[in-house]
């Protein structure tokens, strides 16, 4: 598949998730490196900003060719 069409594919998921579902995405999220934000710190943040973390760390979380 086409990097373009991963992109869409992955922020178009992203984008349908709800706070609950993004922010256990977040705490569980295993990549290159570790995210580590207290359930304090997501709470507060916009479900917007949820989503810019997931989808950022998606991203570059993703091998490099």
């Amino acid at each position: 598949m086409a990097p373009s069409k991963c992109f869409e594919r992955e922020a178009t998921s992203i984008a349908a998730l709800g706070r609950h579902e993004l922010q256990r995405r977040i705490k569980n999220f295993r990549g290159r490196f570790r995210l580590d934000f207290t359930e304090d710190y997501l709470n507060r943040l916009s479900v917007e900003r949820l989503r810019h973390i997931l989808l950022a760390a998606v991203i570059n979380a993703r091998p490099r060719n």
